[in-house]
């Protein structure tokens, strides 16, 4: 396909709003219009049979197909191929071989390979890991069933199912059709349902498989638990005929008082009115949207009361069309910064964070409830933070929106980690699609301030492309929030104790974050006193991992490596030295609860489990914990003392 071709594409596909918003698509013709450019846009046009995204998902009508589901182990996937290796799903009329054997009739004499009917039951939401012990270490292909009827009755309504998120790829069946299939196993998606679901007895079939593979997003080797399984809610969704798909709002970039937004209507046929109200602020404005059924607004109020950690405040807004209205609870606030400075709505902040995994340490598994969300944001309030990093991937909802209520600030990660294919396409488009979908779900939350595209990446001309692709896209999408990548330092040539980036991509980020673990890769705690850190960037930076492990009740002395002591040392000698780094501007050690990883198992101490986290995996804190304790609350009194507040 030449540029030609592919702008033809490109300009069909806008015109009948596949999948992107109108803004989107128009700011990347008019900012980054390339032939690069345009195979990101053209890629996520094509995900095929995904209906597009529906966002606030929670606040609408639903049917909650959580519970037990029937399973089967397929290793082989001989469910999915046949013994040619080729799908079955290509077959006229053999949508899969797992439901197809299982749906016939019970007289025939068939050999039947593959029946739910007496097969064991997981908990959805929930990964198959934690649940069954056989199950403990295994990576590959699962079977789900679930069958149910339809209790949403009105029929003049259109129906999705929708997940949460299932890793790692997933294939959707329902009464023997193929849905479609989604790729990554952090975001939501969803898909009409409307003319195949029945009354009585419908059966949803998934195909989950967890493979960890080398063009993957993240690739072969991470430093966390492969869960698999359908690791989210999912859900029945009743929407009218043309309903409201997505929308926007937010603070106009530059403005404290001005509200810029947009909706999106799924099934409008011709320019329809919609209203958006919020109450407290007397708000009462009509859109219309166009033919495509977007439509853009302004909103100038009087007098918003803006969200920020010690005021959390969020407004009810309304949004109605026709037979279908949504309500969120929506803050608004400005972050940017300033030479090397963060300003949140025009104040200079500091960061006191903490870095998490979506893991429930004391349950063990996979972290997917309000329940578990609740219990790490409130360890994370014990610390007094004010602000976490959810590491490496895009976490449920649930912490997001949670955040929003607690006053937290976030930062939200694409699964670009360590290395991956930087020269394959269908790698890049895997990862921005990724990137997508979470910023579709979250771009409503206040408290998420900051997109980070990458952890701990490689240093190469190939991979510098790849992650500026990422953020022009991101930078198009959304660019009221700031973007950042987690990189890392090195020791300057020629010396034995400075600290330097020299890295590309801080040119294009708005936050240098940095992971450094001096005095535990290399050296002990004593040696940290004696570095100095040069960075060449007038851009505000964050250290976005330091720590060391310990064994939760292990004691010694402090120059004994996996005590308690050790750590707290390391903790005490760290929070010095970054004080005295002028950008210095936020922290989110590294980790807020021990973690799973088969990387990590070293007999007596490890075994399993990353033992970097300040609360081990029974709940218990571990000394360090209390050393950040003091020293966010230090840095809160600064604070207060400089904005005038004490």
């Amino acid at each position: 396909m030449n540029l030609l071709d592919n702008f033809n594409f490109f300009s069909y596909n806008c015109n009948n709003n596949i999948t992107e918003s109108p803004t989107f698509l128009n700011k990347t013709m008019n900012k980054y219009f390339s032939l690069s450019a345009l195979f990101i846009v053209l890629s996520l046009l094509s995900v095929p049979g995904q209906s597009p995204q529906i966002i606030n998902i929670e606040n609408r009508n639903l049917f909650s197909l959580n519970g037990r589901w029937k399973y089967i182990i397929d290793p082989y996937e001989n469910g999915y191929y046949d013994n040619k290796y080729k799908p079955f799903d290509t077959y006229e009329k053999v949508p899969a071989k797992a439901f197809f054997m299982d749906s016939r009739p019970k007289d025939k004499s068939d050999l039947i390979e593959y029946s739910f009917d007496n097969t064991g039951t997981l908990k959805v939401p929930g990964d198959w890991n934690s649940q069954e012990e056989k199950l403990f270490f295994y990576e590959g292909t699962i079977w789900y069933r679930r069958l149910f009827d339809n209790t949403l009755a009105d029929s003049s309504n259109r129906l999705f199912v929708y997940f949460g998120a299932a890793n790692y790829e997933s294939e959707v069946y329902l009464n023997q059709q193929k849905l479609g299939t989604h790729t990554g196993g952090f975001t939501p998606f969803n898909f009409e349902i409307t003319d195949l679901v029945k009354a009585k007895n419908n059966s949803l079939i998934v195909k989950v498989d967890n493979k960890r593979k080398a063009e993957g997003v993240p690739t072969l080797n991470t430093d966390w638990w492969n869960y698999g399984g359908i690791t989210r809610d999912v859900y029945i969704v009743e929407v009218p005929s043309t309903f409201i798909r997505e929308y926007a709002l937010q603070l106009n970039k530059g403005s404290a008082s001005e509200i810029t937004g947009y909706v999106i209507l799924d099934g409008a046929e011709n320019e329809t009115e919609v209203t958006v109200s919020i109450p407290e602020l007397n708000i009462d404005q009509t859109v219309r949207t166009d033919e495509t059924g977007y439509g853009e607004f302004t909103i100038k109020p009087r007098g918003i009361k803006l969200w920020s950690p010690e005021n959390p405040f969020l407004y009810e807004v309304n949004i109605k069309t026709g037979r279908d209205k949504v309500s969120d609870l929506i803050g608004f606030r400005t972050i940017e910064t300033k030479g090397d400075k963060i300003l949140l709505n025009g104040n200079q902040i500091f960061l006191r964070g903490i870095s998490i995994h979506e893991e429930n340490p004391v349950r063990s598994g996979r972290a997917y409830s309000i329940e578990d969300a609740r219990m790490l944001l409130n360890w994370a309030k014990e610390l007094n933070c004010n602000y976490v990093r959810l590491a490496h991937y895009p976490h449920n909802e649930n912490m997001v929106r949670l955040a929003d209520e607690m006053g937290i600030m976030v930062w939200e990660e694409n699964p670009v980690y360590w290395t991956i294919q930087w020269e394959n396409q269908e790698t890049l488009k895997n990862a921005t699609n990724q990137l997508g979908e979470v910023i579709t779900r979250d771009k409503n939350r206040a408290s998420v301030i900051i997109w980070s595209m990458a952890n701990e990446t490689p240093v190469l001309p190939s991979r510098l492309n790849f992650i500026r692709s990422l953020i022009d896209y991101t930078r198009s999408r959304d660019d009221s929030r700031l973007i950042s990548a987690a990189l890392e330092k090195h020791t300057k040539s020629g010396s034995t104790n400075i600290q330097v980036v020299e890295d590309p991509l801080a040119e294009y980020i708005d936050i240098l974050g940095i992971n450094e673990y001096i005095g535990w890769y290399g050296g002990t705690p004593l040696d940290i006193a004696a570095t100095e850190w040069e960075i060449n960037y007038t851009k505000p930076l964050i250290i976005s991992e330091f720590g060391g492990g310990a064994l939760q009740g292990f004691h010694g002395d402090k120059g004994t490596r996996w005590t308690e002591e050790f750590q707290e040392e390391l903790y005490r000698e760290t929070i010095i030295m970054l004080d005295k780094i002028p950008q210095y501007s936020g922290v989110t050690p590294w980790i807020l609860t021990d973690f799973r990883s088969p990387r990590r198992m070293l007999p007596g101490i490890q075994d399993g489990w990353n033992r970097k986290g300040l609360i081990s995996e029974t709940g218990d804190k571990k000394k360090a914990f209390g050393v950040l304790k003091l020293y966010y609350d230090s840095k809160e009194e600064e604070y207060k003392f400089k904005k005038g507040l004490k």
